[in-house]
C-alpha cells in the first residue's frame, strides 16, 4: 500500500486538502509583486542635467536649449550639458531644430555635476530619482535587482537543504516573517546600500516560500489532483501580476508600494502556525508519532475519523520505507546514481532556461515602448490561457510533452523577433507576449514535474537545485542584455536558444503522469530501470480490521 492510497482512504482531495491549498496559495499572489517590483520602484523617468547656474539669472530665465544639447530625437540629452550657455542658438531660426541638427555640435559638454531634473510622467518617485541611478550610476539599478536574485539563489540552496532537515512548515513560517520584516525594512531604507541588503534578505525568504509551498502542496494531495493544484498555484502568481500593476498605479511612490506588498506577509506568518507538517517528511525523518497525529487530524477534518484511528506508528514506518543515511548527504545523492543524475541534469536545464528567458523578457517592460502598466497587464493576462493550456496538456498527454513543448515554443517566439524590424513594435510585442506565456506555462509544469521526479527523502533538496538554477538564469539574463552593444540580435539568439536546448534535454526525463511519488532514491532508480521491482504491500494498521483493511 502506497502513501497515495493512504491519503485516498483518509479523504483524498477532501476538505483538509482544499483548505490547505487555499491557505498556501494566497501568499503566492504576492510573489510576483516582489519578483517584478523593480519594473515600478526602479522605473526610469525622462531626465536631463540641471543647467549650470548663470550669473544674475534664474533657471526660469535661461531656455533649456542653451544649456542642454539635444539628441537625434529632438529631446534634451540625459547625461551631458554645455560647459557654457550657447546663447547664439536663440538667434538661429528654430533653435530646437538648430540644436538637433548640430549647430552646437562643436560646443564643449560635461557630465551632470549638479544633478538631474526628472520630468513629470509615468514615474515620479522611484529609487532612480531618489538616489540618481542614471547615467554613470545606471548600472547600480540593475545591480540592485541582481542582488535580490542572488538572495533567491542562495535561498534556493539553503532552504532546500534546511527544509529536508527541519521540516517544510517551520521553514515556511520563518520565511513569511522574514519576508514581511525585510520588506518593511526595504521601504524604510535610508540609502541604496541598506536597500540592497534588505532586498537580498527578501530574496532569501522568497525562495523559502516558493519551495516549501510547492512541497507541502505536493505531499498532501492525491496524485490525480497534482496538475490542477499546481496550476491553481500558478494562477495565483498570474493574479499577483495584476495586483502589482493595480498597486503600482494606485501608489506611485516607491516606498508606499514596497510597504503595500510586504505587510500582508505578517498575516500569512500568523495563520501559518495552523499548518500541518508533511506526514511524508515526518515518517522519512523518523518521527512517525508526529506523522500519526497529523494524519488523524486530516482524517477528522475530512470526515474519516474511523480510518484515521486504524493507523499505527508501526504501519507508518513500514508504509514509507526509510533508506540508510545517504552517503555524502542529500546534495551528493542528487548525482550519485545514474537515475538521479539524469533527473538532476534535466531539471537544472529546465529551470535555468525557463527563468533565464522569462526574466530577459519580463524585466524589460520599458524597452517595448508601450505604457508600462499596460505591458504588465498584458504580460500577466497571457498567463491565463497559457497555464490553462498547459494543465490540459499535463493531464492528457503528460508532463514531458508539456514541459518540452512550452520551452520549444518560447524559444521559437524569441528567435522570431530577430527577423522582425524595429519599425514594427506591435508585432515584436506580440511575439514577446506569446513567448512569455509559453515560459509561464513552462514554470507551471516545472513545479509539478520536478516535485514528481525527486524522492521524498531529498525532494526539497532537489527542488532547491531547480530553484538555484532558476536564480542563476535570472541573474545572468540582465548581463546578456548588455551584449546588445556588440550585436543587437545577440541577446535574442541566446535567449531563444536556451529554451530550445532545454526542450531537447526534457526528452531524457521519465514521464510521471499518474505515477506515485517516489519515496526513496531506490524508487527513482527502479523507475529508470536500474533496479528490479521489489515492492512489497504494506498493511495500514498493526492489526487487521473486520473489513480487511
Amino acid at each position: 500500500m502506497s502513501f497515495v492510497e493512504l491519503l485516498a482512504r483518509l479523504g483524498g482531495m477532501g476538505r483538509f486538502q482544499v483548505t490547505y491549498v487555499a491557505a498556501l496559495a494566497i501568499p503566492l499572489l504576492m510573489l510576483a509583486s516582489h519578483n517584478l517590483l523593480q519594473n515600478f520602484t526602479a522605473g526610469i523617468p525622462e531626465h536631463h542635467c540641471r543647467p549650470r547656474p548663470v550669473a544674475n539669472a534664474t533657471a526660469a530665465d535661461v531656455p533649456l536649449v542653451v544649456s542642454i544639447p539635444w539628441d537625434g530625437h529632438r529631446r534634451p540629452q540625459s547625461c551631458r550639458r554645455y560647459v557654457e550657455p550657447q546663447w547664439h542658438l536663440l538667434d538661429v531660426n528654430g533653435s530646437a531644430n538648430a540644436a538637433a541638427n548640430g549647430t552646437a555640435a562643436e560646443a564643449a559638454t560635461e557630465p551632470c555635476h549638479d544633478g538631474w531634473t526628472y520630468l513629470e510622467g509615468i514615474f515620479t518617485d522611484t529609487i532612480v530619482t531618489e538616489w540618481d541611478l542614471v547615467c554613470d550610476s545606471k548600472k547600480l539599478r540593475q545591480m540592485a535587482q541582481s542582488i535580490y536574485m542572488a538572495g533567491i539563489l542562495l535561498g534556493s540552496s539553503l532552504f532546500g537543504v534546511l527544509s529536508d532537515k527541519f521540516g517544510r512548515r517551520a521553514l515556511l513560517t520563518w520565511c513569511y516573517l522574514q519576508l514581511g520584516a525585510t520588506g518593511v525594512g526595504t521601504a524604510a531604507a535610508p540609502s541604496l546600500l541598506v536597500y540592497c541588503v534588505c532586498r537580498f534578505l527578501t530574496g532569501l525568504a522568497m525562495a523559502g516560500v516558493s519551495l516549501n509551498s510547492a512541497s507541502l502542496c505536493m505531499e498532501w494531495i492525491p496524485t490525480e489532483a497534482r496538475a490542477v493544484v499546481g496550476t491553481i498555484n500558478g494562477y495565483c502568481y498570474t493574479l499577483g501580476q495584476f495586483v502589482l500593476a493595480a498597486a503600482a498605479f494606485g501608489l506611485p511612490r516607491w516606498r508606499q508600494l514596497q510597504l503595500a506588498v510586504s505587510l500582508p506577509f505578517f498575516v500569512f506568518f500568523f495563520y501559518s502556525w495552523l499548518y500541518v507538517e508533511s506526514a511524508r517528511w515526518q515518517v522519512t525523518s523518523g518521527r512517525p508519532d508526529l506523522a500519526l497525529r497529523g494524519l488523524r487530524k486530516v482524517a477528522r477534518v475530512n470526515g474519516r475519523k474511523e480510518e484515521g484511528d486504524k493507523l499505527s506508528e508501526e504501519a507508518l514506518r513500514a508504509l514509507v520505507r526509510r533508506e540508510p543515511p545517504l552517503p555524502g548527504g542529500a546534495v551528493a545523492a542528487l548525482v550519485r546514481t545514474p537515475g538521479m543524475r539524469t533527473v538532476s541534469c534535466g531539471v537544472s536545464f529546465v529551470w535555468f532556461s525557463t527563468s533565464f528567458a522569462y526574466y530577459g523578457l519580463a524585466m524589460d517592460l520599458q524597452g517595448f515602448g508601450f505604457n508600462v502598466y499596460l505591458s504588465q497587464l498584458v504580460f500577466g493576462a497571457v498567463d491565463i490561457p497559457a497555464k490553462l493550456l498547459s494543465v490540459l496538456v499535463i493531464s492528457c498527454l503528460g508532463r514531458r510533452p508539456a514541459q518540452g513543448g512550452s520551452l520549444a515554443l518560447a524559444g521559437l517566439c524569441i528567435l522570431a523577433n530577430i527577423f522582425v524590424p524595429s519599425e514594427l513594435p506591435t508585432l515584436r510585442m506580440a511575439f514577446a507576449v506569446v513567448g512569455k506565456g509559453a515560459l509561464a506555462a513552462s514554470f507551471n509544469c516545472a513545479y509539478i514535474f520536478s516535485g514528481e521526479l525527486f524522492p521524498t527523502v531529498i525532494r526539497q533538496t532537489g527542488m532547491g537545485l531547480g530553484g538555484t538554477m532558476a536564480r542563476v538564469g535570472s541573474m545572468v539574463a540582465p548581463l546578456v542584455r548588455m551584449m546588445a552593444d556588440v550585436t543587437p540580435v545577440l541577446p535574442l539568439v541566446i535567449y531563444g536558444a536556451a529554451p530550445i536546448i532545454s526542450a531537447i534535454a526534457t526528452c531524457f526525463l521519465p514521464e510521471t503522469r499518474n505515477a506515485p511519488l517516489p519515496e526513496t532514491v531506490k524508487d527513482v532508480e527502479r523507475r529508470a530501470g536500474h533496479l528490479e521491482d521489489d515492492d512489497v504491500a504494506v498493511p495500514l494498521s498493526s492489526t487487521k480490521s473486520k473489513d480487511g483493511a
